[in-house]
């Protein structure tokens, strides 16, 4: 008995030595690479052959090692403090509207104007073109310059001239600086049979109250099942996410998670008071855009059995945020900890190596682990919310990818949508509107005579199968089936648009009740051609399947 207490002594003697060296030894390296980083800036700034910048310098230097971490981990020296604010509240002081940069005139452009805000108050419209604000000319300026100097105090007045291409008119505007708050819940409505909708576009402050009064107002106008719109919201503030969904779970329920290095950052937050409707059925839209806080929600409702969760795979987020105070008014923006919803799953889906330089690894699906909902189903950690319902949304084809999404080829879009809206005073109602075959047929010879040109696929790969064909000595036997090939994927643009028609003319739609409408009024269009909104409405209509899904 006396060996056994000795020994143990011994054993933990000799934990506490080996613990206290590997402390001395991390904090000697700690120690030793900020002195090495010192001497080495001090000799540049002494002896480079140029006169550095030291805030560029070292800013550089910090923002390459917050990097090799992961890619939330993030600096903010004082004068880049109001991005983080935004990020935090979603609020800026400002005129209330998307800008872009037209790479054709090489100009700055009003792109959407928020509804509401000064922007759209005082007229701006989308593809205006900024010349200048106040005295100060912007012709010669990139996006993130302009942008700047729109944002300033709230109350704040200036002067902003722009040219309105479909007229040829200067115009000057005189507009106050007000705060802007995105809006969190941009649409939501009524939709057939008493399915109720509500569009969450950011877990930006004050979101769930938003969403609280959303959920009321449809109850009241007798909705009987809700979807709730989650796609492309990048996520926000895990209170809100848990305050929202203690709309729908009882209370004292576990809805995350935070564990972390430090026991100051580790916390569960659970739900605090009782649901709004706890029975309703709920279905949940997800896609690859979907992260962060958007995950913590639809996880926490699938892992509870609370909600069918439909769409597609999530981004996979569980890494928590937090920020901190730095000297001369900075601020460091640093992951704490990670996240687990109900079920004890972490949802993260990469790994950061920090030795490798910020190298990212996707876990295997073969490396995950199995955890269970409330009611026994099998859902699994590692790479997002694998939704319950798999619906993938239409696939965009190349030349529509092209016209619409490239940067060259998009301005033909924009000029063709800001002449259709100088003919077009006004358009029907989102829910009506569709561009007609004979504006379809301008813009098609519009794009005709650009000489628009763009790779197309079958082409690529066609060539690249007569380069290998070539190289291994097949081509000559084969050269007369690969002529035909040539002559039937031959590069016809006419044929092309005329194929997608539908598809450009929902799009082209879509921007232009948007313009006209403002964000609103694009989500309510949009729905007539959303093939996972459908299956959506179908799934909360039919009850038996719905319970199904949710049945181990």
């Amino acid at each position: 008995m006396v060996m056994m207490k000795k020994l143990l002594i011994c054993m933990l003697l000799t934990l506490t030595v080996q613990g206290w060296a590997q402390d001395k030894d991390h904090n000697f390296d700690v120690a030793k690479n900020l002195d090495v980083l010192n001497v080495i800036y001090k000799q540049l700034d002494m002896m480079y052959v140029d006169t550095l910048k030291a805030g560029e310098v070292i800013g550089n230097g910090i923002n390459a090692m917050l990097r090799s971490l992961d890619p939330y981990t993030e600096y903010y020296p004082e004068e880049k403090l109001k991005e983080l604010t935004f990020l935090r509240t979603g609020t800026y002081a400002g005129i209330g509207s998307i800008i872009r940069y037209d790479f054709n005139r090489k100009r700055v452009v009003i792109s959407e104007p928020y509804e509401g805000m000064p922007a759209a108050e005082v007229g701006l419209r989308k593809g205006d073109i900024i010349l200048s604000i106040d005295d100060s000319v912007m012709t010669d300026k990139k996006n993130e310059y302009v942008s700047e100097r729109l944002r300033g105090e709230a109350g704040t007045t200036f002067m902003l001239k722009i040219l309105r291409p479909s007229t040829g008119k200067t115009m000057k505007f005189k507009i106050t600086r007000r705060a802007i708050q995105t809006p969190a819940i941009p649409y939501y409505g009524i939709l057939e049979n008493q399915v109720g909708y509500i569009n969450l576009s950011s877990f930006t402050e004050g979101s769930a109250k938003e969403f609280r009064r959303a959920f009321i107002d449809l109850k009241k106008q007798g909705m009987k099942a809700l979807l709730f719109d989650l796609r492309n919201n990048g996520g926000g503030s895990e209170q809100e996410a848990v305050d929202i969904v203690n709309m729908f779970v009882p209370k004292g329920r576990l809805v995350v998670s935070n564990q972390g290095k430090m026991s100051r950052v580790n916390h569960d937050y659970k739900t605090t008071v009782e649901p709004l409707d706890s029975v309703m059925p709920l279905v949940v839209l997800v896609n690859g855009q979907s992260a962060s806080a958007s995950e913590i929600t639809s996880g926490a409702l699938q892992d509870m059995d609370r909600a069918v969760i439909l769409g597609m795979r999530t981004y996979g987020k569980g890494l928590v945020q937090m920020t901190t105070d730095l000297p001369y008014n900075g601020s460091l923006k640093l992951t704490t900890s990670k996240y687990f919803i109900p079920s004890g799953r972490c949802i993260q889906a990469r790994n950061f190596r920090h030795a490798r330089g910020g190298y990212v690894e996707h876990i295997p699906d073969s490396l995950t682990k199995v955890f269970h909902t409330l009611n026994g189903r099998e859902v699994r950690d590692g790479g997002g919310i694998k939704p319950d319902v798999e619906v993938k949304p239409d696939s965009m084809t190349n030349i529509v990818f092209s016209l619409t999404e490239l940067i060259d080829s998009a301005e033909l879009v924009l000029n063709y949508e800001i002449d259709y809206m100088a003919k077009h005073p006004t358009i029907a109602s989102p829910k009506e509107f569709e561009l007609s075959d004979e504006d379809f047929d301008e813009f098609k010879q519009r794009v005709l005579k650009s000489n628009f040109k763009y790779d197309r696929s079958t082409e690529t790969y066609l060539a690249e199968l007569e380069k290998i064909a070539k190289f291994e000595g097949y081509y000559d036997d084969a050269r007369t089936e690969f002529d035909n090939l040539r002559a039937k994927l031959k590069h016809d643009i006419e044929k092309d648009l005329d194929l997608n028609r539908e598809t450009l003319k929902q799009v082209i739609g879509n921007d232009l009740v948007t313009a006209y409408y403002y964000q609103r009024g694009g989500i309510e269009h949009s729905m007539r051609y959303d093939k996972q909104l459908q299956e959506a409405i179908r799934l909360a209509l039919d009850t038996e399947q719905y319970n199904k899904i949710l049945q181990p």
